[in-house]
């Protein structure tokens, strides 16, 4: 499996729409956010707003990548990366938000790809990631800790249980 971090451009609209309506398809929550916050079906439109460019108090600047599997030369999976933490983040959101499409989920696709979002972040400055997910997802917890996340605490947030992970990348 060769994986490579991209940003979306029109050469990969097929691949988008492939991943987005089998996500739908399942009922489950499209994560991370960032890619279900606009409307694909628009594809301009979906691509100039995937990024928030132009943070408020309540927001910060984000890079949302796509996970291209090149050897197949399908989207399986995406990322969302926030360049600092706001006060909400830090308490739960975290840097990195990441989503594995569910056809591709239980092969490493999740490890890779957090590996990849973190040479990102080293790229825009980070030397210290947090990264956020649900206790009961035991795969995002173990992607996590493959890539050096070290849990810092658990927290409750609307009756659900977060665990909160860092990752030093100096």
């Amino acid at each position: 499996m060769n994986l490579r971090l991209v940003p979306l451009d029109e050469k990969y609209k097929k691949q988008l729409f492939d991943m987005m309506e089998e996500w739908s398809g399942t009922g489950e929550q499209i994560v991370p956010y960032a890619i279900r916050r606009c409307d694909y079906h628009d594809f301009d439109s979906y691509r100039d707003n995937l990024e928030n460019k132009n943070p408020t108090p309540a927001t910060v600047p984000d890079t949302t990548l796509f996970c291209l599997d090149e050897e197949r030369d399908i989207f399986v999976g995406a990322v969302n990366i926030r360049h600092y933490l706001n006060d909400a983040l830090l308490l739960n959101g975290g840097h990195i938000g990441d989503g594995v499409r569910p056809t591709e989920r239980r092969k490493g696709v999740a490890t890779k790809m957090i590996g990849l979002a973190l040479q990102e972040c080293k790229k825009i400055g980070l030397d210290r990631v947090l990264m956020v997910c649900d206790k009961n997802n035991i795969g995002s917890s173990k992607s996590i800790q493959n890539n050096g996340g070290i849990l810092e605490n658990e927290i409750l947030v609307d009756g659900i249980v977060e665990q909160r992970f860092w990752i030093d990348l100096t």
